[in-house]
């Protein structure tokens, strides 16, 4: 059975993307599940949250142009059931050499398509911006999970995030599904977060994930130690949000009756 690829982006920076991409997967490789996490941001932050040490050429950016075979960009990590292609600011450069590339909305997807039967779930960290590797990144992928910050007027950010999710429908004929909603940084006990809460359930036109991710020191500090939270501070509030989430994927994936569809894509 080949994975389950699902991108997670945001365009609006701050919301717990990386943060999510690194604790997610690395949760579901506690569970058993075969992961690849994909850095496919120039900022190259999930590759550093889980310290990633690569050579010069052995990066997504080379994985994407096939100028490097598979056992050099798919690097071990903490977990054995986990692997990561790492990023490098040479993905900057993808974006100018794409433009004038055959079929340059699917450099990502060959090579996501040629290890897809490795694993379980692969996740794309995507970079906050939307541009031709956003794309790439969406084709790469069979669903997206947005993680909305508990903020006011935070759901006015994704907007054009869904317009293009719509586009890669439309023009591109992918079947790109929204697997849901994720909420962070939530503030436990502050009235604004709760109303932010109900508002985006009552609200988000797709699946919102029951799992609640608060606003928590350790999953800030994890990172610095270029580790995910389980292996700085398992017991912490955030460590089991994302273990909790890890569990609320498995189980809307394993059967067709289980998946909670998208409202309106029933």
């Amino acid at each position: 059975m080949s994975a389950r690829t699902i991108s997670i982006m945001n365009q609006k920076g701050g919301t717990g993307k990386t943060t999510t991409a690194v604790n997610l997967a690395a949760y579901l490789a506690i569970l058993g599940k075969r992961v690849l996490l994909i850095d496919f941001d120039p900022q190259a932050n999930a590759t550093m949250g889980l310290g990633i040490e690569h050579g010069p050429d052995e990066t997504v950016y080379h994985a994407m142009f096939g100028s490097q075979d598979h056992g050099r960009v798919i690097k071990p990590t903490h977990f054995t059931n986990l692997h990561m292609v790492p990023a490098s600011a040479d993905l900057a450069g993808a974006l100018v050499e794409l433009v004038n590339v055959e079929d340059r909305e699917r450099h990502l997807r060959k090579f996501v398509d040629s290890v897809r039967d490795q694993y379980d779930f692969m996740f794309i960290d995507l970079g906050p911006s939307l541009n031709l590797l956003t794309i790439n990144g969406f084709l790469a992928s069979d669903e997206v999970i947005i993680p909305i910050q508990c903020e006011y007027y935070s759901l006015r950010g994704v907007e054009q995030l869904l317009e293009t999710v719509q586009m890669v429908r439309d023009n591109l004929g992918h079947p790109l599904q929204i697997a849901g909603a994720l909420l962070t940084m939530h503030e436990e006990g502050k009235r604004f977060s709760q109303d932010v809460v109900k508002d985006i359930r009552e609200n988000f036109p797709h699946h919102v994930y029951e799992s609640v991710v608060p606003r928590s020191v350790p999953l800030a500090e994890a990172p610095s130690f270029s580790r995910p939270v389980v292996l700085y501070a398992p017991q912490s509030s955030g460590a089991r949000a994302y273990e909790r989430l890890a569990e609320e994927l498995i189980k809307q994936g394993e059967s067709a009756n289980e998946y909670q569809a998208p409202k309106g894509e029933e």
